[in-house]
């Protein structure tokens, strides 16, 4: 089978080969699918970087989630899903045209949903929806912020809440990010590049205070959105952009520096909480919830709950730029690769 390979972390143009790899074979409570695509999230950025903790050891292929057919079932994994067209959690292993699952973390879709569309609903849709419908549960009333809105978790955060009836916050970097979460109706769209979001956030809420912050971000801006939430607000970490963004030794000092401290005590003094969201973590340790949230995110979006936005559907081999692209802030929700689109050499669309 063919696999993007990551052989040394840094640039994706140097570190990513495609390569030829000897076909899975699945284990048990597994299945193995022949994929007619996949998705990138940050968290793949990161990886490549050499940033993220839990990434295998070079050389290693990556990759969160993949969307295609069922072409095998290991032991204990049940038949039912044989010759069906899914979308998939994989723990790595996603960059590949044949990729293996837990039997758990993979939910049949529509033959003509299309590809981004069923790829958004994996890694980003199931945080998203624990997120929003487990971690801290929205009604209707809430303020709610949300950073990195215009991207693939923030996007399907940001109509969970609107669903729910909660007066969003929504921080983009860019004004056609404030046109597109704007179109999706949030209250109050605030561009991060023309000044300090927590001002125009405070003038915002007169006087009141935020319920809950979903950030992508930490940094700095995790002790920002400690200060303006309220008494049972709660700040929901589900990634650290910050870290991305900066180089050097003391990088990761810094970032964890400009967090701040955190005194348990005062957490309940004030009745504020802190909610930190590793899917892979929980896919681990309570894949039940994992099935639970993939569920519910396809059913949401073949009803028509839930729209995705997808940026692109590119070519496999356009997979380096798509993530240079991804870790610049140059995309606006899904961004997936298509083994198929390759193969009929055809372009859907380009990464900006």
């Amino acid at each position: 089978m063919r696999a993007w390979q990551l052989h040394r972390h840094g640039d994706p143009e140097r570190g990513l080969r495609l390569v030829e790899l000897a076909d899975p074979r699945p284990g048990p409570g597994q299945v193995l699918i022949r994929a007619e695509g996949f998705g990138i999230n940050y968290a793949d950025v990161m990886a490549v970087r050499g940033l993220y903790r839990e990434a295998p050891p070079l050389p290693s292929v990556l990759g969160y989630e993949v969307v295609g057919r069922v072409v095998a079932c290991g032991p204990g994994a049940s038949t039912a899903l044989q010759g069906r067209r899914v979308v998939a959690l994989t723990r790595f292993g996603g960059y590949a045209e044949l990729a293996l699952a837990d039997v758990r973390a993979c939910a049949p879709v529509p033959d003509d949903l299309p590809l981004g569309v069923a790829a958004a609903l994996a890694t980003q849709g199931c945080t998203a929806w624990y997120a929003a419908r487990m971690a801290v549960p929205l009604r209707a009333g809430m303020r709610v912020l949300v950073h990195s809105a215009a991207g693939g978790v923030g996007q399907l955060l940001v109509q969970l809440a609107l669903r729910s009836g909660c007066t969003v916050f929504a921080v983009v970097g860019g004004a056609d990010k404030v046109a597109h979460v704007r179109a999706l109706g949030v209250q109050h769209a605030i561009d991060r590049k023309t000044g300090p979001y927590e001002a125009t956030v405070r003038t915002a809420l007169a006087g009141e205070r935020l319920d809950v912050s979903f950030n992508a971000v930490a940094g700095h801006s995790f002790r920002t959105d400690m200060g303006l939430i309220g008494s049972g607000g709660t700040v929901v970490l589900f990634g650290g952009a910050q870290r991305g963004s900066r180089k050097g030794p003391f990088a990761t000092v810094r970032f964890v520096w400009d967090m701040g401290l955190v005194v348990p005590i005062f957490l309940m003094m004030r009745s504020k909480g802190i909610v930190g969201i590793n899917m892979l973590k929980l896919g681990d340790h309570r894949p039940e919830l994992v099935a639970e949230c993939l569920q519910a995110v396809v059913r949401e979006a073949v009803g028509g709950g839930l729209r995705p936005h997808v940026h692109a559907t590119l070519p496999s081999m356009q997979l380096p730029p798509a993530l240079q692209a991804l870790g610049a802030g140059g995309t606006m929700g899904k961004v997936a690769l298509s083994w198929e689109d390759q193969a009929q050499g055809t372009v859907t669309t380009s990464v900006r």
